[in-house]
């Protein structure tokens, strides 16, 4: 959030002698969503800062701290690194947003970054020019803290909380608990968002099998962009989770790891969902590409016939169009019904012809 200047940035009467005003701090609790101590699975009561927080933790030798924070800039997460010893290339990357997912380990934090999906409402898929947003969730993990640090409007974790903090049990397994119920709610959506994307594309798909729909390549297209995007999200964050499930880390105790094979295998069948859906899009693309080969050769073909038709009246007409006195029937009265009734006998044969062909 940006420092918030008085007007102009200076005080007094014109710009002569003007005083520059310092920039006003933002505090911390603007980008703490949430601070909590937990101990024996149970939350403490109170209000707590990281300092406190931490303190109280080391003080008992026994609970964690998990501290929420919403896009901070580098002043304030400063403050908190320094408490937790975060390491600076880890906080460098939390500060930016667009990374992709990883897992990478710092002395005794883990620093995990996963990719949140969100479907956008849309009335149709043929029309819709967005259908997936993207955000991303960082999250720290140490020895007896959670920092999780979120980019984005979507991806919101009070609701989770609220679900661990009516269950002390899994909070007694440690902080290590907390990310894997974040990297399960994660996956869940992918689940959810997955699902959602494949009603559109069986919608998508019913139209451009249809007879005279109007669908084009293009929102097919889109349609694998908005596919593209969350592969982006999914794919990368197999190998972090797998690598969880396995003893990646003394931080994840065995307990934990069962739980995030679980996650993997979720992870696994939206991958395979991702997969199909590029490649039922692929198929799409092709068949509307064909299907408009196929509509274009069947306008060609009338064009040609009625083309051809007219052509047999324009000759005709071209012919005795011509100044010459010596044409056949030229001076005889029934002359002009005869043309007219052989031009219009030889459109209509080329007219049956056509027609049996299947060209009109």
């Amino acid at each position: 959030m940006p420092a918030i200047p008085s007007l102009g940035g200076l005080r007094g009467r014109g710009n002569k002698g003007a005083v520059p005003v310092r920039p006003v701090p933002v505090p911390l609790s603007a980008y703490v969503v949430d601070c909590a101590v937990y101990v024996a699975g149970e939350r403490l009561p109170g209000r707590w800062t990281h300092t406190e927080a931490i303190k109280e933790v080391r003080k008992r030798h026994e609970g964690f701290v998990w501290i929420g924070l919403h896009e901070p800039d580098a002043d304030q997460i400063q403050g908190i690194a320094e408490t937790f010893g975060l390491h600076e290339l880890a906080v460098e990357d939390a500060l930016e947003a667009h990374q992709r997912p990883k897992l990478e380990r710092y002395d005794d934090t883990l620093f995990l970054v996963v990719k949140t999906v969100r479907y956008v409402e849309h009335e149709s898929p043929t029309t819709a020019n967005e259908i997936v947003e993207t955000g991303e969730l960082m999250v720290f993990l140490g020895r007896d803290f959670v920092i999780t640090v979120r980019h984005g409007n979507h991806s919101g974790l009070a609701r989770l909380r609220r679900e661990l903090d009516e269950d002390p049990e899994r909070l007694q397994l440690g902080p290590a608990a907390v990310v894997h119920a974040i990297a399960d709610h994660v996956v869940d959506h992918y689940l959810d968002v997955t699902g959602r994307i494949e009603n559109d594309i069986d919608v998508m798909e019913a139209q451009v099998f249809a007879p005279r729909s109007q669908i084009s390549a293009e929102q097919i297209y889109l349609m694998k962009r908005e596919v593209l995007e969350l592969r982006r999200a999914v794919m990368p964050l197999a190998t972090p989770v797998q690598r969880l499930a396995e003893g990646y880390t003394r931080l994840v105790p065995d307990d934990v790891r069962s739980y995030f094979r679980d996650v993997a295998d979720h992870l696994t069948t939206v991958s395979e969902r991702v997969a199909a859906f590029d490649e039922l899009l692929s198929t799409l693309v092709d068949a509307t590409v064909a299907k408009i080969s196929l509509q274009q050769n069947t306008d060609m073909r009338k064009i040609t016939s009625w083309a051809a038709i007219i052509t047999v009246p324009t000759m005709i007409a071209g012919i005795y169009g011509m100044n010459f006195d010596y044409l056949p029937e030229l001076h005889w009265k029934f002359g002009y019904p005869l043309v007219i009734t052989v031009i219009l006998g030889i459109c209509l044969l080329l007219y049956r012809i056509f027609r049996k062909n299947g060209w009109l």
